[in-house]
């Protein structure tokens, strides 16, 4: 494809996540390892506004601390542009304008959440109509989290997480999520060293000897709308790494649970910290004494749809 672009610009809103369930499998012989996921995407959006240029640039701004987050081919957002023109023949460039409210490494896909607005905006910006399912495999060849951030709702991630299959939920979630203050975690550095905690034979945290699958109780609570029911199977193996190498999270988790929360963890690889409330209301009390004890308390509901146009 050569013709010009056929919009001016376009702005594309995708979710961050929670992952509800996280089964971590035994570290394989690329390094990589097999998970079962259950995804939720909340409401709390990265937007990316996509314009016409002669070559392949990026700015940053947001609500968030986004020190740190590379303007260069590093970055996954420009990546996914590079992938569509790739893909598409385009030969012409792109300027990505992103706007971040989720936090930055802070295990909630915010930078997945950027890839997947960037392939939706660069195919609607010029025109390439790749489709649904080849958006899906671009996106899953720029990260696991990427192609959940386009289906957006509630999945099941199998394999390295990418293995996506809709799962139904019914009516809405209320959560309260506490971003870190402190510095970001790494997710090969968790990875890493839930290896070596389980390498230390830890019973409580040892990988399970099958391959990983999401807790049957899960997806019953999910059907049914029950975050009472759903707050007896919520579960992070990442939850020990990321507590081992930043301890000072243990305070604010202690004060959710002790505080309303039906369930309180940590999302994905941390440091943000993700509290199940039983409805709005109680949401709203749990962020009120959250903030009170000077933690950033955010409330945000699920399931959303992913990646959109606005």
């Amino acid at each position: 494809m050569t013709q010009a672009a056929v919009a001016d610009r376009v702005h594309v809103r995708a979710p961050g996540k929670i992952n509800l369930f996280f089964e971590v499998g035994d570290v394989q012989e690329d390094g990589y390892h097999d998970v079962a996921s259950a995804y939720q995407a909340v409401s709390l959006y990265e937007d990316v506004w996509a314009e016409p240029a002669d070559d392949f640039s990026i700015s940053i701004s947001g609500t968030t601390d986004v020190t740190g987050v590379p303007a260069d081919d590093r970055n996954l957002a420009l990546r996914a542009a590079r992938l569509v023109a790739q893909r598409a023949g385009y030969e012409g460039g792109v300027h990505l304008d992103i706007v971040k409210h989720v936090p930055v490494a802070g295990g909630m896909g915010g930078g997945s959440a950027d890839a997947a607005a960037a392939l939706v905006a660069c195919d609607l910006l010029w025109g390439t109509e790749l489709g649904t399912h080849e958006l899906q495999r671009l996106a899953a060849r720029l990260g696991a989290d990427v192609p959940f951030a386009l289906l957006g709702g509630t999945a099941i991630g199998t394999g390295r997480g990418d293995q996506l299959s809709p799962a139904l939920a019914k009516g809405r979630f209320d959560w309260v999520i506490v971003p870190s203050d402190g510095e970001g975690l790494s997710t090969p550095e968790v990875y890493r060293h839930l290896d070596a905690l389980r390498d230390e034979r830890a019973t409580d945290i040892a990988p399970p000897r099958r391959v990983p699958a999401v807790d049957p109780g899960v997806l019953q609570a999910l059907r049914a709308g029950d975050a009472a029911v759903l707050a007896q199977h919520v579960r992070n193996d990442l939850q020990a790494a990321a507590l081992s190498l930043r301890g000072d999270l243990r305070e604010g988790l202690e004060l959710g649970e002790e505080s309303g929360a039906l369930a309180g963890i940590v999302s994905g690889s941390g440091p943000t910290l993700a509290f199940l409330a039983a409805g709005p209301e109680s949401a709203l009390e749990l962020q009120v004494t959250l903030a009170s004890a000077g933690f950033n308390a955010l409330h945000v509901h699920g399931p959303v749809p992913g990646a959109r146009a606005l």
